[in-house]
């Protein structure tokens, strides 16, 4: 796997968040979105199994953004991946758009599931990795989570049906920027703790990572698999990535991107 082809992928999907922030004149989740870029950069360009020309191909695995607000990660890896067309992407936030401020479900646009409301896409995850365990299906279900989304006590609930029912076919990860929605860091609102042990206590195969590093998170995807045991990974990273002004800057959690701004920020990400 050429490993320079994602990061090329990742540089691609920060400017085009940028992009599209801009273009559509209205608040986005930027910060959020920044933080992922690398995670589903690294998952549409070298770890997923899907069909571009057929989005609803039975046996492709399936990605759940459970933390439906870092949806501008998610949309751009849907375009860097050949599922969805620029002209579509440029209508981010835009009247009629199929292209919403968090995913609402659309399959032919390699949408898996609506999400916004936190705290839903692990169970959403379970069940879908269940049914494909009792139909003897070999494709793998992916679920990316925020760490304030982890507050929730449904997460840990799927946590546990996911150990009990043994999905080996079920990949959480863990978006761990340190921050949510308010402007205080996520420890000083409700202290998770250490993620890694409480996972692994749990019962399920932990894996932590840089969540900037291409080379870590493609062989935690590719290494970390235990028969009969879920699997998590915890992607340390940066609120905001590549911004110096957005970096861990909560402000830019949901934010307008003005021309001034934009332009300092494409001077730092640079020509792609």
């Amino acid at each position: 796997m050429d490993l320079n082809k994602v990061e090329d992928m990742a540089k691609k999907l920060r400017r085009k968040t940028l992009d599209i922030s801009h273009n559509c004149n209205l608040s986005a989740h930027i910060g959020g979105g920044l933080s992922i870029v690398d995670i589903t950069a690294t998952l549409y360009g070298a770890i997923l199994k899907y069909d571009t020309n057929d989005s609803d191909w039975e046996d492709r695995d399936r990605f759940i953004l459970s933390k439906g607000h870092g949806a501008l990660g998610y949309y751009t890896a849907l375009m860097a991946a050949g599922i969805i067309s620029d002209e579509i992407l440029d209508t981010f936030q835009t009247n009629g758009s199929d292209l919403t401020g968090h995913p609402v479900m659309n399959l032919k646009l390699g949408i898996e599931s609506s999400n916004g409301s936190l705290g839903h896409g692990l169970s959403m995850g379970v069940g879908l990795a269940l049914a494909a365990k009792r139909k003897t299906k070999k494709h793998r279900i992916f679920v990316l989570l925020g760490n304030g989304e982890c507050n929730e006590g449904s997460v840990w609930e799927a946590i546990m049906s996911a150990v009990s029912f043994k999905l080996d076919n079920l990949i959480a990860i863990v978006d761990n920027n340190g921050f949510q929605n308010e402007i205080e860091p996520s420890e000083t609102i409700m202290d998770s703790g250490n993620f890694e042990d409480k996972w692994e206590k749990f019962g399920w195969n932990v894996r932590s990572v840089d969540g900037h590093n291409i080379s870590e998170l493609y062989n935690a995807f590719v290494e970390c698999n235990v028969k009969k045991k879920p699997r998590v990974i915890i992607a340390h990273t940066i609120k905001g990535k590549g911004v110096s002004f957005m970096e861990n800057n909560n402000e830019w959690h949901h934010n307008r991107l003005t021309r001034k701004f934009y332009e300092q920020a494409l001077q730092e990400i640079g020509p792609v």
